[in-house]
């Protein structure tokens, strides 16, 4: 320590400062917390007043901590006069005088080194958090300085709105006492102390025990949210099995979701189907982009349910073409050609009594390409993954709806 700057050192609390503790969501500070929180300030207060030291002269919520064991310690007690020997008083701010008796505030030498009366009001204020679980002065309309000057005139008095605050009528009692304009009609802290325990009569506060409760409390909380945690969890990961599953063969979906590499592979024999609409140019010039993407999405949304019947994998829908296979990824020996063209024959005939509905008197003319023989399969991409196919099968099979006419299709 020097005469230019000086540190004190106290045991740290991990809990943080009484003010936090009060703003803290996750805190349970139910009545039986506070009243023990309250009953650890009133006997530290005691023995403060009682020793060489006297008097704090800076009691706020601030100066007011919490050790691991949820015990609160008062800090910062004799800043003052330790100043004031070292000629080292700052002029405290608005925002730290929102904790100072009215008497102090019209008195610049009493303020420098407190009295016990103000610790007393400044006691006051802190209940008042403690019961409000807020700031000083909640709600008030006013900033720091001009609360100050309201308190510091005193004509009306002013003193933070208590008017429906939920509390034991003992504590409220204690409160307004402790706040008095008057400081001589304070009570100290040993009366305080003996009006505390009058108030709690009969009410057994045992911090260790509430803790423990507290405690279980949150254990159960806890189980209780990782339970509907994990059910979350669950229910997500079968939306997105779903979805993928939807997106890609089975087989394949399983493969990636248990995290294996699914390698490209050769198909000796598949059939392959394409289609696409006739005079789709025409009809997109007649609607909008809404009703285009409505018309395919009913079109396509009836495909994909009618096609279930058959052994077939849907590829893909590019614009108006629509592309199925069989005889992959699940090889079916020689039926693949069966089931594409049966398939075919039945999305001839839904397309014949399909109704456009922005278009009704238009008909609907089905372009059909069907071509047997070898491809490679894989799955390309890793954030959208897409189950491909290749080779000349594709390639003639999509040459074969091209040169094709309405309501018929060719095979190759």
């Amino acid at each position: 320590m020097d005469e230019i700057s000086f540190s004190l050192v106290y045991e740290h609390c991990s809990r943080g400062n009484l003010s936090d503790v009060i703003k803290y969501s996750s805190v349970m500070l139910d009545w039986d917390f506070r009243i023990h929180l309250i009953r650890d300030l009133v006997n530290g207060m005691i023995y403060l007043h009682k020793s060489t030291v006297k008097v704090h002269g800076m009691l706020t919520s601030r100066n007011c901590v919490i050790n691991s064991r949820w015990l609160l310690k008062i800090t910062n007690f004799g800043v003052n006069k330790v100043c004031a020997l070292y000629n080292h008083f700052k002029p405290p701010s608005p925002e730290e005088l929102l904790w100072t008796a009215p008497e102090l505030l019209r008195d610049p030498i009493a303020l420098s080194t407190g009295t016990q009366m103000g610790d007393v009001y400044s006691f006051a204020i802190i209940m008042q958090e403690l019961i409000l679980r807020s700031d000083p002065y909640p709600n008030c309309g006013l900033n720091a300085a001009e609360i100050i000057e309201r308190v510091r005139v005193g004509a009306p008095i002013y003193r933070p709105n208590m008017f429906g605050a939920e509390a034991p009528l003992g504590l409220l009692r204690i409160l307004r006492n402790a706040w008095i304009e008057n400081p001589v009609m304070r009570p100290s802290f040993q009366e305080i102390e003996k009006l505390l325990e009058q108030s709690i009569k009969g009410r057994n506060v045992n911090i260790v025990d509430h803790i423990r409760r507290i405690m279980e409390k949150y254990s159960a909380e806890l189980e209780a949210q990782v339970e509907d945690r994990k059910r979350e969890l669950q229910e997500e990961k079968q939306r997105t099995e779903m979805l993928i599953a939807n997106m890609l063969p089975l087989r394949v979906a399983q493969r990636l979701i248990a995290g294996n590499p699914v390698p490209p592979e050769a198909f000796d024999e598949v059939t392959i189907y394409f289609s696409d609409i006739v005079g789709f140019s025409h009809i997109t010039a007649k609607s909008t982009g809404i009703q285009i993407a409505e018309f395919l999405n009913d079109l396509y949304s009836t495909f994909d349910l009618e096609i279930r019947k058959f052994d077939v994998y849907k590829v893909e829908t590019i614009g108006d073409s629509y592309v199925v296979a069989s005889g992959l990824p699940t090889r079916n020996g020689r039926r693949h050609a069966g089931e594409i063209a049966s398939m075919a024959l039945e999305l001839l005939s839904i397309s014949g009594i399909f109704v456009i509905r922005h278009l009704p008197t238009v008909p609907l003319l089905l372009r059909i390409g069907i071509h047997t023989g070898p491809c490679v399969a894989g799955v390309i991409g890793l954030i959208r993954p897409r189950y491909c196919l290749f080779g000349d099968t594709m390639n003639t099979a999509s040459r074969m709806q091209s040169t094709g006419e309405g309501t018929a299709f060719l095979v190759c």
